[in-house]
This record gives C-alpha cells, sequence and structure tokens, in this order.
C-alpha cells in the first residue's frame, strides 16, 4: 500500500475511524478547521504546509484547466470529497454536476472525474497513500504535479489501489485533459510550474 514514513512504532496498533465518526468528531467541534488535519485510510494525518510554488501551482492549475471543462462539470481546490474510509482534501477536483447539487454533502468517488495533487515535500504522500486511496475509489484520472522532477504524472484506469497507467508528460509537452473518458483538452506541463 503506501511506503510513507510514519512517526509511530510499527508494533504500536493505531485506532482508525470512520468517515461518519470523522464528521461526528467534527460536528461536536473536536476536529476544527484550524486542526489542519484530513482523514486518510481511517487515520488522522496532518496536512502539508503549503509553500509559496505550491500555492503559486495550484493557482495556475485551476487558471489552466477550469476553462476546459464542460458542463456539466466544475474545478473545487482544496475542499473535501468523501471516499469509503477517507476524507482528503485535493488541491484541485473534477466535480459532475454543480455547486449547488452538494449543498448537503461532499462530493463522493461517483461525483469525481478528475484529481490533482500538487507536490513538492507532499510526493511520497502523493504517490503512496493519496494514489492508493483514488485508485480504490475508482477516480478515473489522477494527476501529480511534480514541482521537483517539473512533469506532470498522468495515472490512469484504476486497478486495486494503483493505476494500471503512468504516463509522464515533461515541460515540452502537453497533458491530455480526459474527463469520464473524453479527451477535452491538452494543458501544456509549462503552464502548471512556478
Amino acid at each position: 500500500m503506501s511506503t510513507e514514513r510514519t512517526d509511530v512504532e510499527s508494533s504500536v496498533p493505531l485506532f482508525r475511524i470512520s468517515v461518519e465518526r470523522y464528521h461526528a468528531m467534527r460536528d461536536a467541534g473536536i476536529v476544527g478547521e484550524d486542526d489542519r488535519v484530513e482523514l486518510l485510510a481511517g487515520l488522522l494525518v496532518p496536512k502539508m504546509t503549503k509553500k509559496p510554488p505550491h500555492r503559486l501551482a495550484t493557482g495556475l492549475a485551476r487558471q489552466a484547466i477550469e476553462p476546459t471543462l464542460p458542463r456539466p462539470y466544475y474545478l473545487d481546490s482544496q475542499e473535501p470529497i468523501t471516499l469509503e474510509d477517507s476524507e482528503p482534501e485535493p488541491d484541485l477536483v473534477v466535480v459532475r454536476g454543480a455547486r449547488r447539487d452538494y449543498s448537503d454533502r461532499h462530493p463522493g468517488a461517483p461525483d469525481v472525474a478528475m484529481v490533482v495533487e500538487i507536490a513538492d515535500e507532499s510526493l511520497d504522500r502523493n504517490r503512496g497513500i493519496k494514489l492508493s486511496l483514488y485508485a480504490r475509489a475508482g477516480i478515473a484520472v489522477y494527476w501529480i504535479v511534480d514541482l521537483q522532477d517539473r512533469v506532470v504524472e498522468v495515472h490512469t484506469d484504476p486497478d486495486g489501489d494503483s493505476y494500471r497507467s503512468r504516463v509522464a508528460f515533461t515541460v515540452g509537452d502537453e497533458a491530455p485533459l480526459v474527463i469520464d473518458g473524453h479527451e477535452v483538452a491538452r494543458i501544456a506541463v509549462r503552464a502548471l510550474l512556478p
């Protein structure tokens, strides 16, 4: 599954919680907005600190992707999506429908057409646990914008806890933006990188 390092000894049992319990903790004020955690595979995990290049790349990706989306899709940024045992907050997510369709719940896996994570110090997490979560949820397209190596990894064809296809696009390339099996645009990798 994930090769991400943890600070907990492997002999220490971990207590996993359900998405429902996480919501109850949030509703009761036990977990608040200022706590900077997300639920990943049933565990509360600290969110990564975002540095200026990460913030800039998120904005650039939003600026490049949003105008290309067909109706009825919209682009959300750093908002929760609800999966079976997780509630990650991807940097960008393409959601089916209109924003108002989700006034009483977060989008779930069937509502998500694509996820984009911007990776600098979070590269191991994005290639590890997050890739596994998105694949298991059946999210068809997962992009990792790798700021270190200046590439966009496009993962498609989820199979279990991984993806069958991974293609890396470099600065001179254009990555295909595929929504529900249809290429709707090609995005210049250069446009996504700070």
